[in-house]
């Protein structure tokens, strides 16, 4: 999987955010902006343009709830759409600039704002567009705008009072806005970053469970021809006379041809994992029964250990038998059972359309650093070289399947893992009518 296409969506969710930013910024800036008119016009007697000014400040109320509206409809904004946001704005500026005063009108920093937003929040060729527009801008107000018509009580000394107070309070918003929003926006950057982080993780996690897989399915294939031949000479073993009538010799063949077989077993569900040899035992059962007889399987393979059973499913539902999902709990019983533990419990239950199979043991638990990086390869307890890949493996087929796996200790003494997956990846049909 590229970096590409893992970007991308992530990308576009946090452009969604920065775009309610500027939604922020937008509303600062009418409200502002209004304040300024009445002030001006009203207040000092400065003749502004009321009804073109008042067009503009409708039109940036009309796109920050025609943006609300289209964000409700969309968990991702692509960049193309915010860079047309921010050169709308800058024109809105452009516009009321030329409209009180021109390249005179003390507030003219504002668009340093607006770059600045730019660089922070656009791709490098955004960015490079937004300051050539407002560079245009402020080149256009220069030659062509509306001269503010001051009283005609403003002295030459009071106007240049006013025009340095205004030009200190654009500063003063200039410096505030950057600091309140680029924060915003930087912290919105870190959780992409860290999001997309994640999910390279996953991606280099996934490659090496299908490296893996590859190994498994190869060492798997050159097993069988072995395992087969010694089959069948413990078979011819067993017939001859002298090692019939020794019984404990007959004893031992016996166990090492469970054993064969056992192995046998191993390597048939590591082809069928990889997609090979399926049809051999795929086919139709129920969830009971596909719980059932993977616990009768498992028990028969640790004759010793201590498993509790509890089936809380309820009514029974149609699914295919997923040798898979069965390799996943045999793993998580396996760890339980390595613990170790005196006892081991297994639960299944129905949440509506999620099936939840938990395993709990009496074990010494997880350690902290486990369970902060669980699901991780090589995060084990056990102190053996590949330890923590079975876990690792559990968490990732599960969540190919849709579900997710968690885990914790348990008051007292033990450990806790829980796995939830939708049963529609298991069953045949409608699930409220299967069974």
């Amino acid at each position: 999987m590229s970096g590409a296409v893992l970007s991308t969506p992530v990308v576009d969710a946090a452009n969604r955010k920065n775009v309610l930013i500027l939604v922020q910024l937008r509303w600062i800036a009418v409200v502002g902006q209004i304040l300024t008119i009445c002030v001006v016009h009203f207040g000092l007697g400065i003749g502004l343009p009321l009804l073109p000014l008042s067009l503009v400040v409708v039109a940036l109320v009309a796109l920050n709830l025609g943006t609300l509206a289209w964000l409700r409809r969309r968990r991702e904004v692509a960049s193309p759409v915010l860079e047309a946001a921010m050169i709308f704005d800058v024109l809105a500026l452009t516009l009321q600039f030329a409209l009180t005063g021109g390249i005179t009108n003390p507030f003219i920093p504002l668009y340093l704002l607006q770059v600045v937003l730019g660089a922070v929040l656009l791709r490098p060729r955004g960015t490079w567009t937004l300051a050539a527009v407002s560079f245009a801008g402020l080149i256009a107000i220069s030659f062509v705008y509306r001269p503010l018509l001051l009283p005609h009580t403003a002295t030459g000394e009071y106007a240049l009072f006013l025009r340095t107070l205004a030009l200190l309070l654009c500063l003063a918003l200039d410096g505030v806005l950057l600091v309140v929003f680029v924060t915003q926006i930087t912290r919105n950057l870190r959780e992409r970053d860290a999001h997309l982080a994640v999910m390279r993780q996953q991606a280099a996690e996934e490659d090496h469970i299908i490296r893996m897989g590859l190994l498994a399915s190869s060492a798997a294939h050159e097993l069988g021809t072995p395992l087969a031949s010694l089959s069948v000479i413990l078979g011819d073993w067993q017939r001859v006379p002298a090692i019939a009538k020794d019984e404990d010799l007959s004893q031992e063949l016996g166990e090492m041809q469970a054993a064969v077989g056992r192995c046998k077993s191993i390597v048939t569900r590591v082809l069928m994992s990889a997609g090979e040899a399926r049809g051999e035992a795929a086919g139709l059962t129920t969830l009971t029964r596909f719980l059932d007889t993977l616990v009768a399987e498992w028990r028969a393979i640790r004759p010793d250990a201590n498993l509790s059973y509890e089936d809380f499913l309820g009514s029974d539902i149609a699914i295919v038998s997923d040798t898979t999902l069965k390799q996943v709990i045999f793993n998580l019983l396996d760890n339980a059972y390595e613990s170790p533990s005196r006892w081991i419990g297994l639960s299944a239950e129905r949440r509506g359309e999620m099936l939840r199979v938990t395993v709990t043991d009496q074990g010494p638990g997880f350690q902290q650093k486990v369970l902060d990086h669980f699901g991780k390869p090589y995060q084990s307890t056990k102190g053996r070289q590949g330890g923590g890949i079975g876990l690792f493996i559990v968490v990732n087929v599960v969540r190919k399947l849709g579900g997710n796996v968690t885990a914790r200790n348990r008051p007292g003494r033990g450990a806790l893992v829980a796995l939830e997956l939708p049963l529609s990846a298991l069953a045949i049909g409608d699930l409220d009518h299967a069974g």
